[in-house]
């Protein structure tokens, strides 16, 4: 009697090895799935991915004067500033080199702008500079450093070149430096005058504020999930429209509806004085600061709340309240210690939701909410759109990135984003 032993492989009925047919499988499905989310992907890496890394990159980003003043950047790594004597003229005919080569390619008025952002008058001192440099003999001109300072007379100052060396890197810390009140000096970084702290106070009352803000909706949204959880169908459904109205309606008609409102001789101050509450001399303010901005998006940010809240209260069952007010239980015992806690869920969806998107509203703020009211995106969009100073601006987003971040991992240790619902 013999034994028979299988000792190859187990083979398909293909007649290849079952792993390899397995893999194989494996792979072919793998590849239907990326196949099948692919365009999402791809919609998700250029619209949201790649702005990001963008910005991030933006921030730190100063590549524009060493590829814009070369010869000018090289020279002053031998010029030692804490002598505080001006460069020799060596430096003084690299910066007539590449001011001459900015001037040709209408550049110089761009590393101007750059410069500006960290001291003023820049602008003005190489766009003066620029009408000139295309005179400039570098055969046989010199010695420059004269016509240089009978150019401008900036040229001829110790700081001029101090700030110059100092942002002359390609990669800066001055734009997270300037985000946070602070700026890079050659002697390290040193805080702003008093008269310049102003981003730390709007990162500051954005937090604050978009707290406050969170805290209404969730006072002001529970009872109105919870009457939609617990209603009929048809008298829910038709309060749902209620809620739901607000996102049929234009933001900025809505904010600029607020605005009528909330003005001195708007509806809420009229009403107020009819009812005889007010002094029709002594209307209260309630626009152009702090006061306006909250009202005007807990208004705006509320059906955001609300409906987290009333899906996660739907699943709640009625028959544990019933259960627990049969064995003895009061109606406020049953609500705080059965449902409550089983609609926590839906309450942190709905504080996350909210908050961070209050963080980033700058419309609203920037209608109703005057110079107390602004939050730090009006500082952003301010940036971008006015100033051009898109590298502040990036640090100043990044910054604010970098907070939620830190709050949503907070949220995640203390109550745990795997209990986070949306129904």
């Amino acid at each position: 009697m013999s034994d028979t032993k299988t000792n190859g492989p187990v083979l398909a009925a293909d007649g290849t090895p079952l792993k390899k047919s397995l893999a194989r499988a494996l792979r072919v499905e793998k590849t239907r799935a990326l196949m099948l989310i692919a365009p999402l992907l791809i919609f998700v890496l250029i619209s949201f991915i790649i702005p990001i890394v963008s910005m991030l990159f933006r921030s730190v980003d100063n590549r524009i004067v060493d590829e814009t003043m070369p010869y000018t950047v090289a020279a002053l790594k031998n010029w030692d500033a804490s002598q505080g004597e001006l460069p020799d003229e060596a430096v003084y005919a690299a910066l007539a080199r590449d001011m001459k080569a900015a001037a040709a390619e209408k550049s110089h008025t761009r590393i101007g702008g750059r410069l500006n952002y960290e001291e003023s008058g820049f602008s003005s001192l190489f766009r003066k500079t620029g009408r000139v440099a295309k005179k400039f003999d570098l055969e046989n001109g010199g010695p420059f450093k004269e016509v240089l300072i009978d150019t401008h007379k900036d040229w001829g100052k110790v700081e001029t070149w101090k700030t110059m060396q100092t942002h002359s890197v390609k990669f800066t810390n001055g734009y997270f430096l300037n985000a946070v009140d602070m700026k890079r000096t050659p002697d390290g970084a040193q805080v702003q005058d008093e008269d310049k702290r102003v981003l730390l106070k709007l990162f500051g009352r954005t937090m604050w504020m978009s707290l406050v803000i969170t805290s209404l909706c969730v006072l002001l949204g529970y009872p109105v999930a919870w009457i939609l959880a617990n209603l009929p169908a048809r008298q829910a459904n038709l309060l749902m429209i209620l809620v739901l109205l607000p996102f049929w309606t234009s933001l900025l008609v809505r904010t600029s509806a607020w605005k009528v409102m909330l003005q001195q001789q708007g509806v809420i101050n009229d009403v107020l004085v009819w009812l005889g509450f007010l002094a029709d001399d002594d209307r209260l303010i309630i626009i152009n600061n702090a006061t306006g901005t909250i009202i005007a998006m807990t208004h705006i940010l509320l059906p955001f709340m609300i409906l987290p809240m009333y899906s996660v209260m739907q699943t709640i069952q009625p028959t544990y309240l019933r259960a627990a007010k049969s064995l003895g239980a009061t109606n406020w015992t049953a609500f705080w210690r059965v449902y409550f806690p089983q609609s926590i869920p839906g309450i942190g969806a709905g504080s996350i939701l909210v908050f961070i998107l209050a963080i980033g509203y700058y419309i609203t703020p920037e209608i109703v909410g005057g110079n107390k009211g602004v939050f730090i995106s009006n500082r952003i969009a301010y940036h971008i759109s006015t100033s051009l100073n898109w590298g502040l601006a990036a640090a100043l987003g990044s910054i604010l990135l970098g907070a939620v971040l830190i709050l949503y991992w907070a949220y995640d240790k203390i109550v745990g984003i795997d209990n986070v619902k949306l129904g």
